[in-house]
């Protein structure tokens, strides 16, 4: 395999030490532990073994695999295994692309409750999808959804959002056929997006009611200003 120009690692080991300065006490062991990883990964710090050709006598060394699921070396193949699942569940349908994202000041508050913030997108973006879906003003059937959280942006920003991948219809109510959707279209974006903040908005005042949101630093002072107390 050709060695890239630039790898994960590579800017890991470059500026993941001023960066973890910087970030300190919003990093958990865990995400440090995975940092490191991806540094060490394939490289003298973890050992290796010498490969040898017994015609030539040609001495290569090949370098241990951290083998942490989050390393994009290691994984690359567990990737493409999962991508061929994917394949094998595909319907003959049409299948579209919906995208549920989180506005600058929740991002703030994601930031410090990424457990409880990072489930409720997942929660309220499916509850959004399969109630709209199952309208019969919409669509008027139940749906399957593959939904993927990515918490960084393009330009590598705080960014938490959910991307969702569905067939381009669903089982009618009893399960005895098909309904599918017009053509080149789904469900009507406004709609999705008015239930979708207001239900996240309900929960995420519920998640505060009760005690699941912490604050730390200037993201205390910002909730303070946003009235989240």
């Amino acid at each position: 395999m050709a060695h890239c120009a630039l790898e994960v690692a590579d800017i890991f080991r470059t500026h993941g030490p001023d960066w973890r300065n910087a970030q300190r006490g919003h990093l958990s062991l865990g995400q440090l532990k995975v940092m490191s990883a991806i540094e060490q990964c394939r490289s003298a710090a973890l050992g290796g073994h010498v490969l040898r050709c017994n015609g030539c006598g040609y001495d290569q060394i090949a370098y241990n695999s951290c083998r942490n699921r989050h390393c994009p070396k290691c994984q690359a193949s567990a990737a493409r295994r999962w991508l061929d699942a994917r394949q094998a569940d595909l319907l003959p349908v049409e299948y579209y692309h919906v995208v549920f994202t989180l506005p600058a000041p929740i991002s703030a508050i994601a930031y410090c409750n990424k457990a409880t913030i990072y489930s409720l997108l997942f929660d309220m973006a499916a509850e959004t999808l399969t109630t709209i879906a199952a309208d019969p003003k919409h669509l008027g059937a139940s749906i399957g959804a593959t939904l993927v959280l990515h918490t960084w942006g393009s330009a590598l920003t705080h960014h938490p959002h959910v991307h969702g991948i569905l067939p381009g219809g669903g089982v009618a109510p009893g399960g005895e056929h098909w309904i599918a959707c017009r053509p080149g279209f789904f469900l009507p974006v406004r709609v999705l997006s008015r239930l979708f903040r207001r239900r996240f908005l309900e929960e995420l005042q519920n998640a505060h009611r009760t005690g699941r949101l912490q604050f730390f630093g200037e993201y205390a002072r910002a909730g303070r200003r946003e009235g989240v107390h």
